[in-house]
């Protein structure tokens, strides 16, 4: 869920290339490995205790070297045909993650909900919604994936609940009531009548003002997404002892951490005062796709009390002895120092804020990259930085096309997420170049908003469509002739893991590759990022540098024409002048020397110098 109410549109094979046709042997063999995998599989009850979790999160800095794969459960694989994704499907394919190289999944929401926003409206926060499956079917897929060193991360949602929630029934039933104080309750403005006396001028993220009237107790309550999405009241310590069992609860049953949703969103300003409106720069108010005239959100997100929150999160995490419970933020924030603040003045809060000021630059300038990747190695003081380049709220990484080059684009795109320092984090279906697929008319649309907004916000179902399996049937996510929840995207004839498998030059292999080259080499996994040739705003270029490992060097052409490029390293105490290629854009040559790398369009080079 967002948190900003203006969208940002926005078999692990070791691969050594040492020379083109080792790369189509060690290809090959991957293939052989995948293709093995990626057909559901029909996984016997496990007898393993729910409760465990994978061995390597009793290293305190696992999530430090982790892939972490975000599913969005309605949409990874139907196992009993009624065209929803859940969490049997999931099982099925955990040894075609397995294979790719994940760590760890984030599920967004899988507990009972009314489904209005999709699950991000709980209902029910320790029990799982039936149209994804049972408890038990949950702990069989903790206890599968940990067998395969997977971990599972839970989507927490802080920030509010669903209007079915038993909490919310009883705090609207009266203002007497013992929970009446569990939400955020304000009187209309004095002197006018409902629905036109709202407190102040806060607007939902979803569009509209996020005050809601009940006629029943006479007062407004605070809904800063849907209408059907009240917010909790952080103020209230029950409140907070209430989601720290929560939390408490899903560590008990496995998980290795949690995504932390809308969490910059938990306070508002007590004043309650109205906010700022956003103006052009002509002077003008902004209005909005629903209409609205756009307010700011100085009131409502990052108020300096999350941190407290977040603190006692982490305190809860931590009372797990002998593994460590990952903290990850959804964090939508304008600067590098209001990053770095999410981590704790101590490193005592979240353990991963995302960082969304890379991914969502949505276009190429090489010199924005340059200085967000280079914020992140230097002002978060020391801390992994989590690089984000798509989810379930935005445009998938197609944004970036330029219709001619998309796959040397998604190749370049990855190449910066795996080839950084950072905890990288990608969305289901990156990895063969699955595309945003935009409903095209009103009545396709599933998504609220995008009823709400159409047709200048057309929602977020077109980067949520089901994962593209194979050329058959609904793209192998569910039985034939099912109607599945969303329309199944036209490119899955091409665009599919099976096609891709035996292609050594698919995205597919380009991901595998580089995520086994990230876990194989200390310096990419480890080292120090340190930017290079910063006058050139064609190329991005960096150094990778740790003690003792060869350094590493890489290179991403920004522009459609081929460029060339020299290395000077000897700034960083580097006298070497060749390098031995790890990976390079297929088709493109291995270079005689650093002095001389030559990139085709949108190419890529990493290279250990020798």
């Amino acid at each position: 869920m967002r948190s900003l109410p203006t969208r940002f549109r926005r078999e692990r094979t070791r691969v050594r290339h040492t020379s083109h046709m080792a790369r189509r042997i060690v290809t090959a063999c991957a293939a052989i490995a995948l293709t093995a995998c990626f057909s559901p599989a029909s996984f016997a009850q496990s007898a393993d205790a729910a409760g465990k979790a994978p061995a390597f999160t009793t290293k305190p800095t696992w999530y430090k070297d982790a892939l972490i794969y975000e599913i969005y459960p309605r949409s990874f694989q139907d196992s009993n045909g009624d065209g929803i994704g859940d969490l049997n499907g999931i099982t099925s394919r955990l040894d075609y993650l397995k294979t790719l190289g994940v760590d760890a999944i984030w599920l967004t929401p899988i507990y009972p909900s009314p489904q209005v926003d999709f699950g991000y409206d709980i209902s029910n926060y320790e029990g799982i919604d039936p149209q994804y499956g049972t408890m038990a079917d949950f702990d069989r897929l903790v206890a599968e994936a940990k067998k395969r060193n997977i971990g599972i991360i839970m989507d927490l949602v802080l920030n509010h609940t669903s209007d079915k929630h038993p909490w919310f029934i009883a705090s609207k039933s009266s203002k007497t009531d013992p929970k009446r104080n569990w939400y955020v309750w304000r009187d209309g403005k004095a002197g006018g009548t409902p629905p036109d006396n709202v407190p102040n001028n806060w607007e939902s993220v979803f569009g509209h003002s996020a005050w809601q009237w009940d006629a029943k107790t006479q007062q407004y309550y605070y809904h800063r997404f849907y209408i059907q999405q009240p917010d909790l009241n952080w103020d209230n310590p029950a409140v907070r002892k209430a989601m720290y069992d929560v939390e408490r609860f899903w560590i008990n049953r496995g998980v290795v951490g949690f995504r932390l949703d809308a969490i910059t969103s938990l306070f508002e300003d007590p004043t309650f005062s109205d906010e700022d409106y956003v103006k052009l720069p002509d002077g003008s108010i902004k209005i909005n796709a629903y209409g609205d005239k756009e307010v700011k959100t100085d009131k409502t997100d990052n108020l300096p009390k999350v941190n407290d929150v977040l603190k006692e999160l982490r305190k809860t995490a931590d009372e797990t002895k002998g593994r460590k419970v990952v903290l990850i933020g959804e964090t939508y924030v304008s600067s590098i120092a209001d990053l770095r603040r999410l981590y704790g003045e101590n490193n005592d809060a979240l353990d991963l804020p995302m960082d969304m000021q890379v991914g969502f630059i949505n276009k190429f300038d090489v010199s924005e990259f340059r200085k967000n990747i280079n914020d992140a190695e230097t002002g978060l003081g020391g801390n992994e930085p989590l690089f984000v380049f798509d989810n379930h709220d935005n445009p998938r990484w197609d944004r970036y096309g330029d219709g001619t080059h998309n796959q040397d684009i998604g190749r370049m795109l990855a190449a910066i997420l795996f080839a950084s320092r950072d905890t990288a984090m990608m969305y289901y279906g990156d990895e063969i170049g699955m595309v945003t697929t935009p409903p095209t008319s009103k009545d396709q649309v599933k998504d609220p908003i995008g009823i709400t907004g159409w047709p200048k916000e057309k929602g977020r179902d077109g980067e949520r469509t089901p994962m593209q399996w194979n050329d058959g049937p609904n793209a192998g996510f569910s039985k034939d002739g099912v109607k599945t929840w969303l329309p199944i995207p036209p490119s899955y004839k091409t665009v599919n893991v099976k096609s891709e498998v035996p292609d050594f030059d698919s995205l597919l292999n380009w991901y595998k590759q580089l995520i086994e080259l990230r876990r194989s080499n200390a310096t990419l996994r480890d080292g120090q990022q340190i930017m290079l040739n910063t006058d050139n705003n064609d190329v991005l270029m960096w150094l990778r540098k740790a003690d003792g490992q060869p350094a590493v060097v890489v290179a991403c052409n920004f522009t459609a024409q081929t460029q060339k490029v020299s290395f000077d390293l000897s700034s960083q105490g580097i006298s070497g002048k060749s390098a031995k290629t790890l990976m390079k854009t297929p088709g493109a040559s291995d270079p005689a020397s650093l002095d001389a790398v030559e990139l085709p369009a949108f190419g890529v080079y990493i290279g250990q110098v020798q």
